[in-house]
């Protein structure tokens, strides 16, 4: 009883679907002018186009009908105007023709002979006037296993071209289904605004090796949905004719701004409740419907009212619908209310038990939702604390708590040993981000940072694998952070939570010694630095070393001095940095063995052969960075010419031995006054650079060298800036004069 009730609630829903259906969709008769002919034989023709007189909008919409006769077995044929183009359906949404179109053939007997007729030959043509063919609708195809097609047509007066070839040898061997030039080719690619064209099929060897199975060749322009390459196709095609051609159509040649412009919105083709519409594959513009409404917007009535209220489901659901002019509202019965305009009051029960099932599937998502949060709250709760864990590993493997008992015992309360966190340091260089990397080097790379107190910092990041075994670390770390000297950059900390640990340097600002003597894009000797800056920057470097060698309870090698080392400040103070390669020595020895690194070009010979690393070899590194303050050279260049002048150190040695000084000076440094103590500078410089270690002077003889020197020049200026004979006296002091100047040596 229950199914028989659903199958005839179903049919009652048919029935009324069916009703609206045909009440909401007007017949052909509805969509022509009235008292015109309507169709002709199963084609409906609607409005603007007609059949006669009258009933047409333009001349290019008239419809010519072909009548046989009411006792012809025939339907009748309708043609477009007067010509000879079936056209076997018109669109209005969209705006389309379909008519058709003849296809191009090539047939061949055994003897390789043509077999075409007037009717249908190898070449085809199509020319129409005021419609263009669809670009999105059609496709250009052609069939066979010996033939090449092409098309050839017109945009106007633009002429456009193409085609393709299909070759095959054997029925068996062709793709059926596909159209990639294996018994089928196809062009997809129409143009848009073709309106004439012609279409030639031609055969290579006259089908005579595939006569067998595929003596012709067939090429057209159709509805891409109209052919299907199948294993009849051949066969097919002798009984073809024709195919399906779309086109598409437009009012006049204007868009809708241009006509309303010319002819007023009242005399436009849109009627009542439509609006214009520019298409966008052809010339001139359309009408569409306004919401609401349907019909035909070219009738003169325009678009009528769409019922709403008829359709089936009930847009009001449970109310009561009332139908409006482009729209609809609801209401319910007398004694009820409208809930949100669909639902009236008497199905609140049902509504409840909706809302009933709402709010379960509200609550087992809301549960869903908390433990998903809850999930990622513990899973990042775990991640941190693992990080935690992997900083307070990284601490003791870098001996973190050795350093802290250290720093403990020495007092470690002021400010140049503090140990920074990795959090400190992260926020100090945004992450380590590249934008604030200031320095690289074999050992690690520099960064600037700007710690919470807004001083700026330079943090040097150690390279994965450099790092020294943990108790080396700490004692070298220990050291350096004793360092106080004002031409040694200074060590501010620490931080040991990462896999390498990281360094904290104060910040110096003015670059190296190398970029100021080696302007890039400059030549030799153009360098701005003078020759008293000079000889300051290389009198504090020498000092600095002094201090390293002799002067701090266990002595440091830097083991890698070079002008690309030696840092200034804005007064032009040297600074001495980068002790990544340093490497302390103990009481008890004065030489260190150890694996060789440094710069190539200022590397100890002695060094470098016996890998026996002593203060000497920070003393012939010196002699290179000498060597380029007085000559402006690089310590090694690869692109001299001669081999004597790529390594600086062996070209100086051999212009002093040679008397060549003069030849290899920066001339631009180097003057009558200076002359002497620059010669005085050149000599420490060639006693640095002997190839024996025991030969060469020790950093503080070469130090106090060249701060007597300094005083030399100091007073040379000064005699010069004063008045004469009054050079040297000074009222307040009791020095001699060659005890506070000095004199240079013979």
């Amino acid at each position: 009883m229950h199914l028989l009730s659903m199958l005839i609630l179903s049919a009652v829903y048919l029935m009324i679907w069916s009703t609206s259906s045909s009440l909401s969709a007007p017949d052909g008769a509805h969509q022509v002018l009235p008292h015109c002919r309507h169709s002709c034989g199963n084609l409906t023709i609607p409005y603007p186009f007609g059949i006669g007189e009258g009933c047409y909008m333009e001349p290019k919409f008239n419809i010519t009908c072909q009548d046989h006769g009411h006792d012809s077995a025939t339907p009748p044929i309708a043609f477009l105007g007067t010509g000879n183009i079936n056209v076997t359906k018109i669109s209005l949404f969209p705006a389309e023709l379909q008519v058709l179109q003849y296809t191009a053939r090539d047939c061949y007997d055994s003897r390789g002979n043509e077999m075409n007729n007037e009717t249908v030959g190898p070449t085809v043509g199509f020319e129409i006037e005021n419609f263009e063919v669809s670009a999105t609708k059609n496709k250009f195809t052609a069939i066979g296993c010996d033939m090449s097609a092409i098309i050839v047509g017109f945009r106007g007066k633009t002429r456009y071209t193409t085609g393709c070839m299909s070759v095959c040898d054997r029925f068996e061997d062709i793709d059926f289904g596909k159209c990639a030039g294996n018994g089928c080719c196809q062009i997809t690619n129409i143009p848009i605004g073709l309106n004439n064209f012609s279409i030639k099929v031609e055969s290579y060897f006259n089908h005579t090796k595939v006569l067998d199975f595929n003596p012709c060749s067939y090429a057209f322009l159709a509805e891409e949905t109209q052919f299907k390459f199948t294993n009849t196709s051949f066969k097919d095609f002798k009984s073809i004719t024709d195919f399906p051609l779309v086109l598409d159509w437009a009012i006049s040649n204007m868009s809708c701004d241009e006509a309303r412009m010319k002819f007023g919105a009242r005399n436009m083709a849109c009627k009542a409740n439509s609006k214009c519409v520019n298409p966008s594959s052809t010339r001139g513009y359309l009408c569409r419907c306004l919401p609401g409404y349907d019909g035909n917007p070219y009738r003169p009535k325009g678009c009528q009212d769409n019922d709403e209220c008829i359709r089936y489901p009930n847009p009001c659901k449970n109310g009561i619908c009332h139908n409006t002019r482009g729209s609809f509202k609801c209401s319910c019965e007398k004694g009820y209310t409208l809930q949100n305009k669909t639902i009236c009051e008497a199905h609140k029960r049902e509504d409840s038990r909706r809302n009933i099932m709402l709010y379960i599937v509200l609550g087992v998502s809301t549960s869903l939702i908390a433990l998903l949060l809850g999930s990622s709250i513990l899973y990042w709760g775990m991640k941190k604390r693992k990080m935690i864990k992997l900083r307070e590993k990284f601490f003791e493997k870098n001996g973190g708590f050795i350093l802290q008992q250290q720093l403990t015992s020495r007092g470690g309360s002021c400010e140049m040993t503090k140990i920074f966190t990795s959090e400190d340091l992260r926020k100090a260089t945004n992450n380590f981000h590249e934008s604030r990397i200031i320095g690289e080097g074999g050992y690690g790379i520099v960064y600037k940072g700007i710690l919470p107190d807004q001083r700026t910092v330079a943090i040097k990041k150690s390279k994965v694998g450099t790092q020294l075994q943990s108790t080396s670390f700490i004692n070298e770390v220990t050291v350096l952070m004793q360092l106080n000297h004002r031409n040694v950059v200074k060590l501010l900390g620490c931080c040991l939570e990462t896999k390498v640990p990281l360094l904290v340097y104060e910040f110096i600002n003015n670059g190296t010694l190398s970029q100021h003597i080696h302007i890039q894009g400059k030549e030799v000797g153009n360098s701005s630095l003078s020759w008293e800056v000079r000889l300051s920057i290389a009198t504090e470097t020498a000092e600095a070393l002094a201090y390293l060698h002799s002067e701090i309870t266990t002595p440091i090698i830097h083991r890698d001095v070079k002008s690309a080392n030696i840092l200034l400040d804005d007064h032009y103070m040297a600074k001495v940095s980068d002790f990544g390669a340093s490497r302390l020595v103990p009481l008890d020895a004065d030489q260190v063995s150890t694996f060789v690194q440094g710069t190539f070009g200022y590397l100890d010979p002695e060094y470098m052969h016996s890998s026996q690393l002593t203060e000497k070899s920070d003393v012939y590194s010196f002699g290179v960075v000498l060597a380029e303050l007085l000559t402006s050279r690089k310590a090694v260049a690869f692109d001299a010419v001669e081999m004597d002048y790529r390594n600086l150190a062996m070209c100086f040695v051999s212009a002093m031995k040679e008397d060549r000084l003069l030849q290899i000076l920066d001339s631009n440094i180097v003057d009558e006054e200076n002359i002497e103590v620059v010669k005085e500078v050149a000599n420490i410089t060639k006693r640095c650079l002997r190839v024996k270690g025991d030969e060469r002077p020790s950093m503080k003889e070469v130090a106090m060298e060249l701060e007597r020197l300094k005083k030399v020049g100091m007073c040379s200026e000064e005699n010069e800036d004063a008045p004469a004979g009054t050079a040297n006296l000074n009222p307040y002091s009791t020095e001699t004069e060659s005890e506070s100047c000095g004199s240079p040596s013979t």
